[in-house]
């Protein structure tokens, strides 16, 4: 499973646009007055104007898998990594075979590098954004994860992560390439205290060779 685009809203449009342009080096694809959209990969990370809304995601991005330390060196030197709960600024995955990092982008989504491990995507580059794989990761919230993945898995054909467990808080469908991470409302989003709240999303994917849209959340506050 691939993640082409998601769509999110932001209440700060123009802070967006500053932050992942002029902190983080991200490539501008197209802007209007109402949306701004950016290369991330093999993806694309697109923020809708909102007003009053406040929205908060979490989202993952793929990064080659020997990048990690330069990732952290690189991040560093721009804004601050979120601790874990090991007092680390590095979360370790076993049975995902995957290390990653965390930080608080300008409207307090939680994002996400991550190196997948099994991924044969190493790269001899130094670390910028330009070598961000893709979206890896978005999170999905809802009253009943496990009801809305059978759902999904039914009609569109997804599958459950395989190196993942599921349970009535928590659910992954997709694989190292692309993930929804389904969780429950209010459910704290690791590593943060941050509870997971329902906002517009809308996820475009490709699936087997046939591309796929998703609208979660449906309703656009402005």
């Amino acid at each position: 499973m691939n993640i082409l685009e998601i769509e999110i809203q932001t209440d700060q449009l123009l802070e967006t646009e500053k932050f992942y342009i002029e902190l983080l080096g991200f490539q501008l694809v197209s802007k209007n007055d109402d949306s701004i959209t950016f290369k991330t990969g093999h993806s694309k990370l697109t923020f809708i104007k909102s007003e009053n809304v406040n929205p908060k995601y979490h989202f993952a991005f793929n990064i080659p898998n020997n990048k990690l330390e330069e990732a952290i060196l690189w991040a560093k030197s721009r804004l601050s990594l979120i601790e874990n709960d090991e007092n680390g600024i590095i979360a370790n995955f076993e049975s995902w075979n995957a290390n990653a990092i965390y930080f608080y982008d300008n409207n307090n989504n939680i994002v996400e590098f991550i190196a997948r491990h099994d991924l044969n995507n190493a790269t001899e580059k130094p670390f910028d954004t330009s070598i961000i794989e893709s979206i890896s990761e978005i999170g999905i919230v809802t009253e009943k994860p496990i009801e809305l993945a059978e759902n999904l898995i039914e009609s569109s054909g997804l599958y459950y992560f395989d190196k993942s467990t599921k349970n009535e808080q928590f659910a992954a469908l997709g694989n190292d390439n692309g993930l929804f991470i389904i969780v429950e409302t209010n459910r704290k989003w690791y590593p943060t205290e941050h509870k997971a709240e329902g906002h517009f999303c809308k996820v475009n994917i490709e699936i087997d060779g046939n591309i796929k849209e998703f609208l979660l959340n449906e309703k656009i506050n402005r």
